[in-house]
């Protein structure tokens, strides 16, 4: 190796050494993390002393200490006052990238207190590039999550920012109940810049409105509480709107007062922003100073070469190492500046669909809670007709009253099968509903759902067929609770479209794996069929054949959308085919596991009245606010011998259960005062082994959890039916250990 050689890669190891020695990295992770803070609270500072560079290069080692312990809360932090400072520097496209970086961080870690920070950032960033709606999109967002929180101070802030670009949009109306929120707020809050800000924006609302006097008011009192506070940009836009307002009345020589004060405030501010170099202007210098070194290189080398001194050769090749690093660093800011405007847009996008993203769950959390309540409300009335019509029909009514509390009573059940059906497709669509999985013997459950149906298909002139494949197990391990609900709505379909005709359920083994069947269910019918246009739709949901062919046959048009969500839950397929007036087959494909021990048949036991209990003696407390329900729930219990005391809150249910000897309690959920559930806590604090029911409207799955947690021992679903209800009451009565017996 050359002597010219060794001295070059001395150089290079003497350079490498330097670098590397200049700034040790502190190993302890609180030591780290305390020089974190201190950075990122310094650069905000340096910010708002208007040290822009100065507060970049903090950030940037804020940052490089944060991923080196991978600190997620302050890697997303950090990015996010960058994105804050790229913003103030006019760099946008820059802050895109930085705050979508911030926001995917918060995001994984559910940091929702800055999550709600960069989407204000991000929506100040939209409203700079005149985005309106997009920014608006964005402070809703950070309004929404603050609101969460209860962060007030930042929630005045968004708020303020909300309104302006409300006014940008034109919105004026919405602008200034935002603006009068803000101030309420801010005035509570004691925050002077959120408070005068708000004031002006107030005076610029009424100006454009038409009420100049109110808007000298607000505008004038915003001014004078930012100079109190030497808020220096808010005065600027203070002036602006006072000249505008003072135009517009036609005061010309106060406007014009106003707008050389604005004019003058806004070259002094100005100025105060040049005076610190932008990462640009300092890359610039870079590139004027390497253009003059190279000038004296050409000379020194020309000089080195007529006296071939080699210490001099060594220096040109130093300084020209050097410049190329100065120069290739130029090439990598350059390009990297193109690739992240060639990326923005892709960040951009990105972000829109996060957003519409997040949109899309709040509107289908607001359907689900939207329907529960609906649903609950109208459950309520529900149990009345029904309760009521029950007993009218066992009242020997008139002849000429029994058709009618009949259609009264068919009426309310479909209502209540109705509003099951909706239930069931909002638990399908939000991801609720759960795999039961359990051995039984899949062609007696079959047998067992055409025994059921075959009533129907006899009033039809319809015969039912079972082609069961021989070869095929009986036993499988599966949810045979959402197989039997799939089959009774595909069957009982068929029946209904099906007369003086035949329907073939048939089974058999498309595959197998193991001890996993991939088994093919079909059913089909040689009824009126469904034609070709309307196959297209026939799984959604409140789609149904005509309006013509729903008169004639009913139904809600939601048995198979309920069919084809539960399928999928199986991991299944469902197909169809049909011709009109040649009939329908309906085909679906699930994996079955194979069970090699034989399923446990359910006995069920009648309700028998007969056991030995004497029900004059057993005490029942009816809990239930509403008077029409009370009254049934006293009847029924009445009719089956029971004597009951009733109270319509939840703290005399506490008091009567404490001063009398009950053998159960039939507690209603929603009461005013304290709730069913939180009176049944408070029993089970003084007696663990008392019945209590829930009676109650509310969809049970939800909140089973909360009645399981509460102590109830069992629940009984409001609408009933009369007999399952009676049923239900006597089998904990018979088994209550404090029935009273004979």
């Amino acid at each position: 190796m050359t002597p010219i050689y060794k001295y070059f890669l001395a150089i290079l190891m003497l350079l490498t050494l330097s670098v590397s020695s200049q700034n040790p990295i502190d190993k302890d992770p609180e030591l780290i993390q305390n020089n974190i803070n201190y950075l990122v609270n310094q650069a905000n500072n340096e910010i708002d002393r208007f040290n822009y560079y100065e507060a970049q290069k903090k950030l940037d080692d804020a940052l490089e200490s944060a991923k080196s312990i991978d600190d997620k809360k302050n890697i997303g932090i950090i990015y996010s006052n960058k994105a804050r400072l790229q913003l103030i520097i006019e760099e946008s496209n820059e802050a895109i990238v930085s705050i979508n970086k911030a926001i995917e961080v918060q995001r994984f870690t559910k940091d929702n207190v800055n999550l709600a920070n960069s989407y204000k950032t991000f929506g100040d960033i939209y409203k700079s590039k005149k985005n309106y709606k997009q920014a608006l999109d964005y402070y809703i967002s950070a309004q929404s999550l603050f609101e969460q929180e209860g962060l007030n101070n930042n929630l005045a802030d968004v708020l303020s920012s909300e309104a302006e670009t409300y006014i940008e949009l034109k919105n004026y109306n919405k602008a200034r109940t935002t603006i009068e929120q803000t101030m309420a707020l801010a005035k509570r809050l004691e925050l002077p810049r959120i408070e005068s800000n708000s004031l002006i924006n107030h005076g610029k609302v009424y100006n454009i409105l038409g009420d100049n006097e109110k808007a000298i008011v607000y505008a004038s009192e915003g001014v004078s509480i930012a100079k109190k506070n030497n808020y220096e940009e808010i005065i600027n836009k203070g002036y602006l709107v006072l000249s505008d307002i003072y135009q517009s009345k036609g005061d010309y020589k106060l406007s014009n007062e106003y707008l050389k004060d604005y004019l003058n405030l806004s070259e002094s501010l100005r100025l105060k922003k040049r005076e610190n170099l932008s990462p640009e202007k300092k890359i610039q210098f870079l590139i004027n100073e390497t253009t003059e070194r190279n000038k004296k290189q050409e000379q020194q080398l020309k000089e080195a070469n007529s006296k071939n001194d080699l210490s001099t050769l060594i220096s040109i090749l130093s300084v020209a190492l050097i410049t190329i690093l100065s120069l290739l660093t130029l090439s990598l800011y350059k390009n990297n500046n193109i690739r992240l405007k060639t990326n923005n847009m892709l960040h951009k996008k990105n972000g829109e669909l996060i957003i519409a993203k997040e949109k899309a769950e709040l509107a289908s959390k607001t359907k689900a809670n939207f329907l529960s309540t609906v649903t609950h409300e109208l459950r309520t009335p529900l149990y009345a007709v029904t309760g009521l019509s029950n007993m009218l029909l066992e009242e020997n009514p008139k002849p000429e009253q029994i058709q009618h509390l009949k259609s009264l009573k068919f009426s309310g059940d479909y209502l209540l099968t109705f509003i099951n059906d909706i239930l069931q497709i909002n638990k399908i669509e939000a991801n609720k509903v759960e795999i039961d999985p359990e051995a039984f013997n899949l062609k007696k459950k079959i047998n067992n759902i055409i025994l059921a149906l075959n009533n129907s298909a006899t009033d039809n002139n319809t015969k039912l067929h079972l082609e069961y494949e021989k070869s095929l197990p009986e036993n499988f391990f599966a949810d045979q609770l959402k197989i039997s609900q799939i089959l009774i709505n595909l069957i009982g379909n068929s029946i209904k479209f099906t007369k003086d005709g035949d329907i073939w359920i048939r089974v058999s083994q498309i595959s197998q794996e193991n001890d996993i069947f991939n088994l093919r269910f079909e059913v089909e019918d040689n009824g009126i069929g469904i034609s070709q246009e309307k196959q297209d739709n026939m799984f959604e949901s409140f789609s149904q054949g005509s309006i013509q062919i729903n008169r004639k046959y009913g139904g809600t048009g939601l048995g198979l959308s309920i069919v084809k969500g539960l399928i999928e839950i199986l991991k299944g397929k469902i197909y169809l085919k049909s011709e009109l007036d040649k009939g329908t087959t309906f085909y679906f494909e699930i994996p079955l596991k194979y069970s090699e021990k034989e399923a446990q048949e359910t006995k069920t036991t009648k309700f028998n009245q007969s056991k030995e209990i004497d029900l004059t003696k057993v005490k029942v407390l009816v809990v239930e606010d509403n008077k029409i329900n009370q009254m049934i729930t006293k009847k029924i219990l009445t009719k089956m011998q029971l004597s009951c005391d009733v109270v319509d809150n939840g703290e005399s249910a506490v008091d009567m259960v404490k001063t009398n000897n009950y053998d159960l309690v039939l507690m209603d959920i929603h009461m005013p005062g304290i709730s069913g559930i939180e009176a049944t806590k408070i029993i089970r604090t003084f007696d663990k082994e008392l019945t209590i029911f829930a009676l109650t409207a509310v969809t049970i799955e939800d909140k089973m959890h909360e009645f399981d947690e509460a102590g109830f021992t069992d629940i009984i679903p409001k609408p009933f039916k009369q007999e399952e209800f009676e049923k239900k009451l006597f089998n904990a009565l018979t088994g209550s250990p404090k029935s009273a017996t004979t």
